[in-house]
């Protein structure tokens, strides 16, 4: 218990799984609440004891089936895996966190939507601006924005994160102003420095300045975009190498749509339970990569002209030929989530099962 003690200290908002031989273990609070979320067992350990404490576990092959539970249930969990064979060592066999698994920071298929993005967002509060910064690891897509109370509102609506990152100093203000309907965690504030940001992001996309692409200035937007890679490399996620984009969300090419606009257009969620979205109304998209685009068109709708002729003329072209949509939607229902196979073979966590399938994706491509 004293090595256990010892780990958990260092994640005392996290529910660790302490792999003990073949499962996962939990103790004390952390026992009771994956006790409740699983339907697990809940026991104690040294009964009748002074030092008895509740206990509660699973197999350690289960943990596909039990950690997407625990992370809908909004919880942070921290993997503790046995780091060398217990064959080969007399004593405490070493162990450490191989991961941190959040809502906002997650690659586990049973978690994520294949028809939305799972963002990790990031809030940066100054006197003059409020800077945003959203990243959906599964996907690569990175985005940095900055603006009002009001943008700020908007944004949280149409990224949907799972997660939120705001500096402690502005828990108090935070919770004030949006409430309590996200999952946040609460970091010091030296992690949102602009200097370190700075550095940590030019370090990561390998370049000498951020100008290339195109948020130099956005100073706010920097030191939250900073915040989400310090806070990935403390989850112990530090193969990124699929995130090769920082985006710009640029205010004046879109059509800004409060939360009460999409409340009432009914735009992603209907206003009555028995109601339908427009977005499951119009999404008739053949892969899980252009249901989330097609989710993120309907959040930005353009300003500009000749994109939007652009795109109407491309669904005219297919109302016009249905010979050709019909062969371009065979095609494209074999091919796989590409975006996030590629997550998963940058991280390490690929199946051989999804690289065949991204061998026949491939060829469809063609």
């Amino acid at each position: 218990m004293k090595q256990y003690n010892q780990i958990k200290a260092k994640y005392p908002d996290a529910i660790l799984l302490f792999r003990v031989g073949d499962f996962y273990e939990t103790f004390g609070q952390d026992a009771v609440k994956a006790a409740r979320i699983l339907g697990i067992l809940l026991t104690k350990r040294g009964a009748g004891s002074t030092s008895e404490t509740e206990l509660a576990g699973f197999p350690h092959h289960s943990l596909h089936t039990y950690l997407p539970k625990l992370v809908r249930a909004g919880q942070r969990v921290a993997i503790c895996d046995q780091l060398e064979d217990p064959k080969l060592t007399k004593k405490i066999v070493k162990r450490g966190v191989t991961e941190l698994v959040t809502p906002g920071v997650t690659l586990t298929d049973g978690v994520l939507d294949e028809k939305n993005n799972n963002f990790l967002g990031a809030l940066f509060m100054q006197q003059n601006a409020l800077g945003f910064a959203y990243l959906d690891i599964s996907t690569g897509d990175f985005w940095v924005a900055e603006g009002n109370k009001e943008q700020l509102e908007q944004l949280l609506q149409s990224f949907a994160p799972s997660e939120v990152l705001v500096p402690k100093p502005k828990k108090k203000l935070f919770l004030q102003e949006m409430g309590t309907s996200y999952h946040c965690f609460f970091m010091e504030d030296w992690a949102f420095e602009e200097s370190t940001a700075r550095e940590k992001l030019t370090t990561h996309f390998q370049t000498h300045s951020l100008s290339g692409f195109g948020i130099e200035d956005y100073t706010s937007g920097i030191s939250a975009a900073g915040a989400v890679l310090h806070y990935l490399s403390e989850a112990h996620h530090d193969k990124l190498q699929h995130i090769t984009q920082l985006r710009p969300v640029a205010q004046e090419r879109y059509v800004w749509l409060d939360r009460f606009t999409q409340r009432n257009l009914e735009l992603f969620y209907p206003t009555y339970p028995e109601g339908v979205p427009l977005i499951q109304i119009i999404d008739h998209t053949q892969t899980a990569m252009g249901a989330r685009l097609l989710r993120q068109w309907l959040a930005f709708p353009l300003k500009e002209q000749a994109r939007i002729e652009q795109r109407h003329q491309m669904v005219q072209d297919f109302v016009s030929n249905e010979a050709l949509l019909n062969t371009t939607q065979t095609a494209l229902a074999q091919i796989i989530d590409m975006e996030r196979v590629v997550a998963k073979i940058t991280t390490e966590k690929i199946s051989p099962r999804a690289l065949n399938q991204l061998q026949y994706s491939l060829t469809a491509l063609e």
